[in-house]
């Protein structure tokens, strides 16, 4: 399958987002960062009730942190965690109760053992969708000098996507490497990232999105 995920939707879908004008490249900066959105055991571990095979994302976006390590490239971890008096509180969890078993302190919002996150990284607590909502995300980035955000994490339809709209609103260009990104559901999935291709960032491949760090050195 090609990186970029056109033609999902068929040709006149395609045609119709050519005329309106979607789907041009996006700013590729030269001072970039990893964001790493929920990759916590209880998105990675399909055992649990919000959970999914996502051994291959792990995988991918280990291979891409140590890339942006090489370069000296900021890579920050998000988690999603709630404290008690939270459950009761916030609107997401009446309209998505599976997230409840997110609780501060619990397993499942530990991030997944066989990431490589070091005290050296950067990792934000997050109440929301976005990586950037109500986090201090965007003025972390600025001040590290970042123009372009590589997102990678869970899940492409609900954070992932949260992400990368919000990456791109606050003036940064966005890449979304598709290996490194994953949800419960494949047609969620796929339509999301024609999605972000169309409008807020590029997807590509993880080859591509190496070679581009590697390129910076």
């Amino acid at each position: 399958m090609s990186p970029h995920p056109t033609g999902l939707h068929g040709a006149g879908t395609d045609a119709t987002y050519a005329t309106a004008g979607f789907g041009a490249a996006a700013r590729r900066g030269t001072r970039p960062a990893v964001v790493v959105v929920d990759l916590t055991v209880g998105f990675t571990d399909p055992a649990l009730p919000t959970g999914s095979e996502l051994s291959e994302v792990v995988a991918a976006t280990s291979t891409l942190v140590e890339a942006a390590r090489t370069l000296g490239a900021p890579v920050v971890w998000t988690t999603i965690a709630y404290t008690p008096a939270e459950l009761d509180t916030l609107p997401w969890l009446v309209k998505a109760p599976g997230m409840r078993s997110l609780v501060e302190g619990s397993a499942a919002v530990g991030f997944d053992p066989r990431l490589d996150v070091r005290g050296t990284d950067h990792t934000l607590t997050k109440k929301g969708a976005s990586a950037f909502f109500d986090t201090g995300l965007a003025t972390l980035l600025r001040s590290s000098g970042v123009d372009t955000v590589l997102v990678c994490g869970a899940t492409t339809s609900g954070c992932v996507r949260a992400s990368a709209v919000d990456a791109v609103q606050s003036g940064f260009g966005v890449l979304v490497p598709r290996e490194c990104v994953g949800d419960r559901a494949a047609g969620p999935h796929e339509a999301n990232l024609f999605d972000i291709h169309a409008k807020y960032g590029d997807v590509v491949g993880v080859d591509d999105a190496l070679a581009h760090l590697k390129g910076l050195l």
